[in-house]
């Protein structure tokens, strides 16, 4: 696998929310499922991703985005599936991105799914959950006083949902603020 380029220091204080023991609920030993599906639309989805890479650090991965510039020159290296897009009020595509998520769940087996939304993660959320991996949701730095439809769509089948303001942890039960990732306010 090649390695991500991070366009920023990654200050998302919680390392381990990838690699704990609970991290799937197969076995650990089982080679032929993937450590981390990561699951994203371009643009800012993908670069929020991009910068917690150091969560999965050397896990094996894939990734699912859309075949976009930003994509094809951040994760340059990286087995990425294409997804269908646009998904924002389209059923066609809704439909193509359910197939493939059912398909590529059945194939790559990931012990975890690591998602920063936007749509095309819900169903790769919804079926990676019945097929027993984790769900790990984190909302969008851009949500401050509101949630996403792709939160509110995902959070019942997360495992941890994060937020990345404190003003939003009270908007979705259980969730955690660490941080974001762009930079430590603290």
């Amino acid at each position: 696998m090649g390695s991500v380029r991070q366009p920023t220091s990654v200050l998302f204080n919680e390392p381990s929310f990838i690699q704990d023991e609970r991290m799937g609920r197969r076995q650990a030993n089982d080679s032929s499922s993937t450590d981390v599906l990561l699951v994203c639309s371009s643009g800012g989805h993908l670069l929020q991703l991009v910068t917690l890479a150091r969560a999965w650090g050397d896990l094996s991965r894939v990734w699912v985005s859309f075949d976009k510039s930003d994509v094809r020159s951040l994760l340059a290296g990286e087995e990425v599936i294409v997804a269908h897009g646009p998904t924002n009020r389209n059923i066609p595509n809704l439909l193509r991105n359910l197939w493939l998520a059912w398909r590529v769940i059945r194939r790559v087996r990931p012990r975890a799914v690591v998602t920063t939304g936007a749509g095309v993660a819900v169903p790769f959320a919804w079926f990676a959950r019945l097929a027993g991996a984790r769900v790990v949701y984190v909302e969008s730095f851009t949500r401050i006083d509101s949630i996403s439809l792709s939160c509110r769509l995902i959070r019942p089948v997360a495992d941890r949902v994060y937020v990345q303001w404190p003003e939003a942890a009270r908007l979705v039960g259980g969730a955690r603020y660490v941080g974001n990732v762009f930079f430590d306010p603290r």
